[in-house]
Parts: C-alpha cells; sequence; structure tokens
C-alpha cells in the first residue's frame, strides 16, 4: 500500500468517527423532540386556551364572547399538531442545544467555548422575550384593530320603511387564529437574536460597530419593510415593532463596540495590536499572529 493511501485511510477514520458521532446527536434531539410533541399534544387543549387569552380579552371588552369555531372537519386536529409541533421543539430545545454543544465543543480551544457558550445561552433567553413581547403586547394589539371593523346591528327598532344595517360579527377560525398567533411569536423571537447574532459576527471579525453605524439608514429601510410585512396593517403596532427592532440594532452596536475594545486591550498586552488595520482584524489574523 502506497503512502498516500495511508494518509487517506488516516483521515477518513476520524471523519467516519465525527460523522458516527454527529448521526447519534441527531437522533438524540429528534427523539427528544418527538417525546415533547406527544407530552404537548395529550395537553394541547390548555396549551390552545391559553394562547387564546389575547383575542378573547379584547372580546370581553367589546362586550362578546369568546368563540371560535372549525371550519373543516380536521381543523382540530390540524390545530392540535400545530401545537404540538412549537410545544414540543420549546420543550426538547435545551436537549438539542446541550448536544450540539457537545458535538461542537470538542473542535474548540479553552478561550473559543468561553466565547461561544454566552451565545448559546443568550439566544433562547432573547427568543423568550421576543416572543413574550410578541404575545402580550404586538397579538392584543393586533386583534384590537382587526376586531375594530366589526358592525353590529342597532339594538333599538327600526324605523318604517328603513333598511337594517348588516350585522358583521367575527367567527373567527381556530386554526388561523393560531396561525396568525404563532406568527407573531416566531417573527419577534427570530427578531429579538438581532443583538446576539451580530455581537456573535463582530467577535468572530466579520462585522465592526463602525460598518454597523455606516449602513444604519439602510438598516431603517430594511426594519422598516419588516415591520410591514410581520404585522397587521395598524401603524401603531408597526411603529412598535420598528422601535424596538431598531433599539436592538443600536444594542448591538454598543455590544460590538465593547467586544472590539475587550479584543484590543487583550491584543495590546499581548504584543499583537497593529494600529495600521484595527479595524478589519479578525479572530483567524489574530491567531495567525500568535508564536
Amino acid at each position: 500500500m502506497s503512502a498516500e493511501a495511508d494518509d487517506i485511510e488516516d483521515s477518513s477514520a476520524p471523519l467516519i468517527e465525527h460523522l458516527a458521532e454527529l448521526r447519534t446527536r441527531l437522533i438524540r434531539s429528534v427523539l427528544a423532540f418527538l417525546v415533547g410533541m406527544i407530552i404537548c399534544f395529550t395537553v394541547w387543549n390548555p396549551i390552545f386556551n391559553f394562547l387564546t387569552n389575547p383575542i378573547c380579552g379584547e372580546l370581553n371588552e367589546l362586550g362578546q364572547d369568546c368563540g371560535l369555531i372549525f371550519i373543516k372537519a380536521q381543523e382540530g386536529f390540524f390545530v392540535a399538531i400545530k401545537i404540538s409541533l412549537l410545544g414540543g421543539f420549546a420543550l426538547a430545545f435545551p436537549f438539542i442545544a446541550h448536544q450540539m454543544w457537545r458535538f461542537v465543543a470538542p473542535g474548540l480551544y479553552k478561550n473559543e467555548k468561553s466565547a461561544f457558550l454566552p451565545f448559546i445561552i443568550a439566544s433562547p433567553v432573547m427568543f423568550f422575550l421576543g416572543a413574550s413581547f410578541a404575545f402580550y403586547v404586538v397579538t392584543p394589539l393586533a386583534f384590537d384593530f382587526f376586531l375594530g371593523f366589526q358592525q353590529f346591528a342597532p339594538t333599538g327598532e327600526v324605523a318604517d320603511g328603513a333598511v337594517a344595517p348588516a350585522s358583521v360579527v367575527f367567527q373567527g377560525s381556530a386554526e388561523e387564529y393560531l396561525s396568525l398567533t404563532m406568527k407573531f411569536i416566531i417573527a419577534f423571537g427570530l427578531c429579538f437574536q438581532l443583538p446576539v447574532l451580530l455581537t456573535l459576527m463582530g467577535k468572530a471579525g466579520l462585522v465592526s460597530s463602525e460598518g454597523l453605524g455606516n449602513v444604519r439608514k439602510y438598516a431603517v429601510v430594511a426594519i422598516l419593510v419588516l415591520a410591514a410585512l410581520v404585522t397587521p396593517p395598524d401603524v401603531i403596532t408597526q411603529v412598535i415593532l420598528f422601535v424596538v427592532v431598531y433599539g436592538l440594532y443600536e444594542i448591538s452596536i454598543f455590544l460590538v463596540r465593547r467586544v472590539e475594545k475587550e479584543r484590543e486591550v487583550r491584543l495590546r498586552e499581548e504584543g499583537l495590536w497593529d494600529e495600521d488595520d484595527e479595524d478589519d482584524l479578525g479572530e483567524e489574523e489574530i491567531e495567525e499572529r500568535r508564536p
């Protein structure tokens, strides 16, 4: 056997081991997701009742009963499945994140582990904050806007020869309501990942605080478009989303600037700081400069 063949055989062994470990981690993650999904399926009705609190609160303020209907025979089953999917992923996410960390961590240096771990912890926390903001603030405002288009028939007697106006009353589909609520929750949860994503990119040297500041006007336009897409045609709700996401963008700039200052202090102590390219220095270039 040639030396080249020996090298190929030796290099394939670690690759096969990594693929086997990845398969194990994925199987465990899928099993955890299925267990969480089954648990949520058994209690989907109380979960759905909790998710209907925003619209029921608005209907109660209007003096109406909170009643959602099934338009199709299979709609109740699909509502239970959607709740099970979302709830199962939420329950299994800590375990899935742990499996991801156990797979990635052995290939990281000690300083990389300490740098990457806070972002894994911060990501679900920020998603939870975004989802809570959507559920308790945005969703009630959205349905307050939507339900304002109802038209109630007059309670008094109609004059002779007059035609009573039509009564237009909300009779919502349970599946449609759940889809809209989940859209808000997922959209805002992902929007709240902005500081985590940009700070991680800043730590890797992919973005800089100066660069983020220079494209601020483009970010404003992008956030306005995002607000128009993920919220109902309600100016108040869109303004709230814009203010929140733009505030997260400014917080991201602050966090990236802080990361850059910490990196500069560390490199100056090690004698690796270069004044000429201080704005473009990334983590990979830093490692190359180490003796």
